[in-house]
């Protein structure tokens, strides 16, 4: 097997790096697998103690087959970071599996990474390979297809990297001209179309939205599991993206996913369900607006020295 190298990007928070960077040792195949660390500079002066405590951990890091860091003198951003990061590892190798800071992984993530980039290596209808699986209720096949890619412990080949399109106006306006703004959030369950016209604004600054648009737009497909492989442990207030929600929670998988040819369509089944847990699983808009205002006053009171 041609093991992909992984790209894992940091920034302020070494607790969570740890934990992201010990999950993936607990993979048998991490010590044939190269690392590649990207560390964003900080933001400001209350950051740069945080980044400091990154670096010197990740300069730590031992256990797999190569570790290389990129440390930014300056702040480039999640967005930026990751795009040039995905972009330069692409460029050497072909492939790549990208994890956040804030991602604890299975034991058998990397299997499945690697499993599903090998045999779907050569299908162009196949854009990424996701790690990550909302809390559906019920079984899922042990793998399917939803149109589209998505940023929760994710996997590309150079060939699906390089339809990523960064301008969201240009994505927005063909959305439009398309008529597909509905089906794009999920059948109006999820504001998809709200988050990227805020990029467009300069509101947020999400490279996730673009690349989901991107893969939507050219009737890619991206492989699910079944049994989610990945634990998203941001969202408790620490990320500067991130709110405090427990509703995407869920078990891990235990045992290894098996990653078998199937058909290489969207499983409208599947879809639906992601669909009906937007619409019945997540936060009301008015919780969400609560769990925003509670995160401003906290960064606040940080600021200023505060205790929250």
């Amino acid at each position: 097997m041609n093991l992909a190298p992984i790209a894992l990007f940091v920034y302020n928070r070494p607790q969570h790096t740890r934990r992201t960077v010990e999950a993936l040792l607990n993979n048998a195949e991490a010590a044939q697998t190269a690392l590649y660390v990207f560390s964003d500079g900080p933001r400001n002066e209350a950051a740069r103690e945080s980044v400091a405590e990154v670096r010197s951990y990740i300069r730590s890091i031992a256990g797999f087959k190569s570790v290389a860091i990129t440390e930014r003198e300056i702040n480039f951003g999640l967005a930026r970071s990751i795009i040039d990061g995905v972009t330069k590892v692409c460029e050497q190798y072909g492939r790549v599996i990208v994890v956040e800071d804030d991602l604890v992984t299975s034991p058998f993530f990397l299997a499945y990474m690697n499993e599903a980039l090998d045999l779907y290596e050569h299908e162009e209808k196949v854009i990424s390979i996701h790690g990550y699986v909302y809390p559906l209720k019920g079984t899922l096949p042990e793998t399917f297809f939803i149109k589209g890619a998505d940023c929760w412990g994710w996997a590309t080949w150079k060939r699906g990297w390089e339809l990523f399109e960064p301008d969201g106006s240009a994505l927005l306006q063909e959305l439009t001209q398309r008529r597909l703004t509905r089906c794009f959030d999920f059948d109006g369950t999820y504001p998809y179309i709200n988050m990227l016209k805020s990029q467009i604004k300069g509101k947020n600054n999400s490279w996730a939205v673009r690349w989901y648009a991107s893969a939507f737009l050219k009737d890619r497909l991206t492989l699910y599991p079944g049994r989610s492989l990945v634990r998203n442990i941001g969202h408790d207030s620490s990320g500067r993206h991130s709110s405090t929600t427990n509703a995407f929670a869920g078990a891990i998988a235990d045992s290894r996913v098996a990653v078998e040819r199937i058909a290489i369509e969207e499983n409208v089944e599947a879809r639906q369900r992601i669909a009906e847990f937007f619409q019945t699983g997540l936060p009301k808009l008015p919780e969400r607006i609560v769990h925003k205002l509670t995160d401003l006053a906290r960064r606040t009171m940080r600021k200023f020295g505060m205790r929250a």
